[in-house]
């Protein structure tokens, strides 16, 4: 467990972080119940669902699948009061700083609305992480256990209505955090992949609960049921400090002059000055 109390991080004694944080540390994932109430589940759900009825979808990367973006609004604490004080409950900080550093920040805040049978986009139902691995290494060196696995980024879903088995839930591959590995490309689909024994667990959750689960978990979306009700939940990415926000894209956010982005001709050049294509986070 870290904690940034002066300009370093430092490490603390485990038994002064929730449960949570350990098992998020542990196996990569948690399950916060509970977090936000009914009231609260109901204003946020409606002015999210105000934000998509008021915005059409923020298409970023061109896609042959129009549909693309259709089930996605970024940026959300930037539209929506709520979602921006939903990102900083304490019931998730509490958790996450532990390992992120009292000074982590979001990274990326999106919302989800697919309806029910709606299929999945972005690749989400292949077995993927999010970014990294942040320490990559060869399958065959195993982390040494007397060191905790350092956490860089963790995906919050704040659930606005039941996510049930049926509605194909995110399903995680518990301890493949520490794999320095991203899953095998030719078994992107395999319900059956596993990670040192370790198989998949769905994240079942009701409205109000929060699923943790750390950015280099691999993970995927189940297959949906026939009687899939869809999904509404709020992502949010929350990174250490040291890891840049993608909120918008570098092409509309950035710390580059407009001579100094017409001086950068090749894409290394621009991706040097910090003008990177969007991906992981902000795509």
């Amino acid at each position: 467990m870290l904690s940034r109390k002066t300009g370093y991080l430092v490490v603390v004694d485990p038994a002064s972080a929730p449960d949570a944080s350990t098992h998020l540390q542990t196996e990569g994932w948690a399950l916060l119940p509970s977090v936000f109430g009914d009231e609260e589940v109901r204003a946020l759900a409606a002015e999210i669902d105000a934000v998509f009825d008021a915005t059409g979808p923020d298409d970023r990367v061109a896609s042959p699948d129009e549909n693309r973006y259709v089930p996605f609004r970024y940026e959300m604490l930037n539209r929506s009061a709520l979602s921006q004080k939903a990102v900083g409950h304490r019931g998730i900080l509490d958790v996450i700083e532990p390992l992120l550093g009292e000074d982590c920040h979001v990274i990326a805040n999106t919302a989800w609305r697919q309806g029910a049978g709606q299929p999945s986009h972005h690749g989400g139902m292949n077995w993927h992480i999010d970014a990294g691995p942040h320490v990559p290494r060869p399958a065959e060196v195993a982390w040494d256990e007397r060191v905790p696995y350092p956490i860089f980024a963790v995906a919050a879903h704040i659930f606005l209505q039941d996510c049930p088995i049926e509605c194909g839930p995110t399903g995680v591959i518990p301890r493949s955090h520490t794999s320095g590995q991203a899953p095998p490309a030719e078994r992107k689909l395999d319900d059956s992949l596993t990670w040192g024994a370790r198989g998949v667990v769905p994240i079942l959750a009701s409205a109000g609960d929060v699923a943790l689960f750390v950015s280099d978990v691999w993970h995927r979306r189940m297959p949906a049921q026939p009687t899939d009700p869809g999904r509404f939940f709020l992502q949010v990415h929350y990174g250490r400090r040291d890891i840049a926000q993608r909120l918008r894209t570098s092409a509309v956010a950035n710390q580059v002059s407009d001579d100094a982005a017409a001086r950068a001709s090749t894409k290394r050049e621009r991706t040097l000055i910090g003008l990177h294509d969007p991906r992981f986070y902000d795509a």
